[in-house]
């Protein structure tokens, strides 16, 4: 299987994976006006899914050293994929909540504060299961990006005040979702053999972990996504007939947002062998940084914002990014 040698090659890994993490999301809103978000989730798991398959039986399978995709899940123990597929149910729960957020607050108020808060917390959990880097710096950096995710959301605030159309519900979305997404990551990573070079008996490589992880995904959301069908968060309840009479681009939409995603969490997941968990996991929720960045200058978000919230979103995605930077260094 492909293994990461070097930790500049890990950091271009989560770099890619902040990139996809941070633009998958640009598909929920390309589909927003014709299909509705709950409609829109089955096609994203099934396209995680997918691709987390083609990437264990191409890179998963190749190259001489690690172990193959199939040996690897034939030798696995129950505990470690229990481990990923618990990581799947939380990463599901949250990301259901991320993406109604999204959808009644926007990219630029649903990453910087819950994917935000996620990152710290994430941070925070995977560096006590595994230390690795510089403690001294990764604090600073968390800091940074807390203050960040308060600028964010006080900005919000600030349309709320003016009378403009927003909608407090979204932030508490962001909010919980971004609580159970910062603690997904730790059970994927615990269910791997540490050493990639150094396969373990009943331990999964990085790649059998995501599909496992994508199953758990793919379980959980028969549960979680049915309910929010019945009980949306935002309009009436929608059932599977809407989903089955969608059009191909609707149904292709969902299935690239997934890919994508799947993409980044792969990266991710193949860069924190050399570069730990903790800021593997770090540099890739820095998508929050990308997603704002969308949310503002793409699509607009803030446009209806009051004078003088430019100023306190400029600072924010300054200090998001000083504590990337901050985050990218700790491992050095």
């Amino acid at each position: 299987m492909y293994i990461i040698t070097t930790y500049p090659v890990a950091v271009a890994f989560c770099v890619i994976t902040m990139l996809c993490w941070g633009s998958w999301a640009n598909t929920q809103k390309l589909a927003a006006s014709t299909w509705r978000f709950e409609l829109f989730y089955w096609d994203y798991v099934l396209g995680i899914g997918l691709f987390s398959l083609v990437l264990a039986l191409t890179l998963g399978s190749t190259g001489a050293r690690g172990r193959p995709f199939l040996t690897d899940i034939a030798q696995a123990s129950t505990t470690g994929l229990g481990s990923a597929i618990l990581g799947g149910i939380i990463f599901n729960a949250a990301n259901i909540l991320l993406g109604a957020a999204i959808a009644i607050a926007g990219m630029a108020v649903a990453f910087p504060v819950g994917i935000g808060l996620a990152l710290v917390i994430g941070v925070v959990v995977n560096y006590i299961a595994n230390p690795v880097g510089n403690k001294t710096l990764l604090g600073a950096g968390v800091v940074l990006i807390v203050i960040a995710i308060l600028l964010n959301a006080f900005a919000y605030r600030r349309m709320q005040s003016a009378g403009r159309r927003t909608s407090t519900k979204g932030l508490l979305l962001a909010l919980t979702a971004g609580v159970l997404m910062g603690f997904f990551y730790k059970y994927v990573a615990a269910a791997m053999f540490p050493d990639f070079n150094q396969p373990e008996p009943g331990k999964l490589s990085p790649y059998t972990a995501v599909v496992i992880f994508s199953t758990g995904i793919l379980l959980s959301n028969i549960v979680f996504n049915t309910l929010l069908m019945k009980r949306p968060f935002v309009g009436p309840p929608v059932s599977y007939n809407k989903y089955f009479s969608g059009s191909v681009k609707n149904h292709l939409t969902g299935i690239l947002g997934g890919s994508i995603w799947c993409l980044g969490m792969s990266f991710s997941i193949i860069a924190s062998g050399k570069a730990g968990p903790a800021i593997s996991y770090g540099l890739g929720q820095g998508a929050t940084i990308i997603a704002a960045g969308w949310g503002i200058f793409v699509w607009k978000e803030f446009r209806t914002a009051p004078k003088g919230t430019a100023p306190i979103l400029a600072i924010m995605l300054l200090f998001y990014l000083i504590g990337l930077a901050l985050l990218v260094d700790a491992g050095t």
